[in-house]
């Protein structure tokens, strides 16, 4: 396919995650101005940082004075799972321009992490830039969209609406795509338990329990020779 098909394509891929994605990005709004953040300081944070779990745990540590230290490396662990998503994908970027790779790693979440790495995988013929660029160009939209909606409407939601579920759900929307086999399987219903499961960690953590979780279980699967 051309550059403006796999751009396509992949703004198509990403579409069953996006009614998942602006909801977090919702949820980011809101909390952050039930914080006390102005409206133009989390669309910038959401515009620039791109990372919904680390705002979340910023933004909560924010409020309550933390030092600056402490929300650093909060931040740092919390995104941890990023330095394996680029380990994993560097591959299939290696004949992308420096620059280029730079732009990537800003728009790398699970979820672009997840749809590209399932595609490349699928066909060797796919633009990897071109394809990235439009899963990364639909969730950026959605999600600072979302966040734009939650500064906005964020005081109108009732206090029941359980928001929180968000997270997961946008996990579990990644996880179909990504079952090749019996440990994968394993990892994917142990994670997506473990994510549901843990809404309202501290810090929300939640994600990064969740998939050090599924990646224990997939190894234990593999060891225990599941699916052989």
């Amino acid at each position: 396919m051309s550059q403006r098909a796999d751009f396509a394509a992949g703004v198509r891929d990403s579409l069953p995650t996006l009614p998942a994605n602006a909801p977090f990005g919702f949820v980011v709004g809101a909390a952050a101005v039930q914080a006390g953040f102005s409206g133009v300081q989390i669309v910038a944070m959401s515009a620039t940082v791109f990372g919904g779990a680390s705002q979340l745990a910023a933004i909560d540590l924010l409020a309550s004075d933390a030092p600056l230290v402490v929300v650093a490396l909060t931040a740092v662990v919390v995104n941890l799972r990023y330095t394996m998503y680029s380990a994993a994908i560097a591959p299939h970027f290696r004949r992308l321009s420096e620059r280029w790779r730079l732009v990537c790693a800003q728009f790398l979440l699970d979820t672009t992490f997840a749809i590209a790495v399932t595609e490349y995988e699928r066909d060797e013929d796919t633009d990897r830039l071109a394809y990235y660029l439009g899963i990364a160009a639909a969730i950026y939209v959605t999600y600072v969209g979302g966040t734009v909606a939650g500064v906005v409407f964020g005081d109108r939601v009732p206090d029941g609406l359980q928001l929180d579920f968000a997270v997961p759900l946008l996990f579990l929307a990644l996880l179909a795509p990504s079952v090749s086999d019996e440990p994968t399987a394993v990892a994917a219903a142990v994670g997506g338990f473990v994510a549901v499961a843990a809404v309202g960690a501290p810090m929300n953590v939640g994600v990064v329990i969740a998939g050090l979780a599924g990646v224990t279980a997939a190894v234990l699967a593999d060891g225990a020779g599941v699916g052989q």
